[in-house]
């Protein structure tokens, strides 16, 4: 007996999904360094626009090694993504202006040694594992460093491990006042890591279409936006904080509408029901 396992196909090509990812991640993540320039923090919203672009990106990596047959493994690939990713944010973060790219080349090497150990260790020997593990891997430690801008103002060590906290008047040094010190990093962890595996998951099944897909993976980015800039109250000024806030509102409730219009369209049939009221002793 023999089973044939066909990939799901889209209408834009998976490379051109990548390419768009990878530039418009680098671009939302250097455009943030902005508030170097300009003395501010004004500019953090750039890093949740990267978070978004990138977990785009992830979501239609997921899709392509998981429709070769192995559905089950869409919360492992996204826990891997960011358990290799959050390894390569956190070193680059130590070669200052080119974090960025340097993320970028540590988290492919690590997702490219993952990859083969999975696929020819481990013997899983599925035809996108190296590819698409390497591609996560990178879509995990872009979404980080993201966050990490949104919340904090920069994408540098000193950035995330430096904070104060104010007592009679006086500004005092506190490192548990940070990304890493406060654990906002495990929040940025695990909103990441459920984003980039949700759409695809959501979406699978014989009624699957890329665009309503993509469509939900930046609903997905823009809700965990919104989180990060509500955490960022914590660390950056109030002002940039809310310049956030309302560039995550705005595209969340865009993509929240078009991906419900994308969702009526490919439904067989849309009936608005009421929720099931709770009746007491029922």
């Amino acid at each position: 007996m023999t089973v044939k396992i066909e990939v799901i196909a889209g209408a834009i090509p998976h490379t051109n999904i990548m390419v768009a990812g990878i530039v418009a991640s680098l671009v939302c993540l250097y455009l943030s360094y902005l508030n170097v320039v300009t003395n501010t923090q004004m500019f953090s919203f750039f890093g949740g626009l990267a978070v978004v672009a990138a977990l785009i990106w992830g979501s239609h990596t997921i899709k392509v090694l998981c429709s070769y047959g192995i559905g089950t493994g869409v919360p492992s690939a996204g826990m891997i993504a960011f358990g290799s990713g959050v390894i390569a944010m956190l070193l680059a973060s130590k070669f200052g202006i080119a974090a960025p790219i340097v993320a970028l080349v540590l988290a492919a090497v690590i997702g490219l040694i993952i990859g083969y150990l999975s696929n020819d260790v481990l013997n899983m020997k599925i035809p996108a594992m190296i590819q698409s593990l390497t591609e996560l891997a990178v879509v995990g430690a872009f979404t980080l460093m993201g966050f990490a801008v949104m919340m904090t103002g920069g994408f540098t060590f000193a950035a995330l491990t430096s904070g104060s906290v104010t007592i009679i008047g006086l500004s005092l040094p506190s490192y548990q006042v940070s990304f890493i010190g406060g654990n906002l990093i495990a929040a940025a962890f695990m909103l990441g890591a459920i984003a980039v595996q949700h759409p695809f998951n959501a979406c699978l099944g014989p009624d699957w279409a890329q665009d309503r897909m993509l469509m939900l993976s930046a609903e997905c980015g823009f809700l965990s936006m919104i989180v990060g800039a509500i955490m960022s109250f914590a660390l950056v000024p109030t002002g940039s904080a809310l310049i956030s806030l309302v560039v995550a509102l705005v595209g969340w409730g865009y993509t929240y509408y078009h991906y419900i219009g994308l969702s009526k369209r490919d439904a067989a049939s849309w009936l608005d029901a009421k929720p099931i009221p709770d009746v007491e002793g029922h």
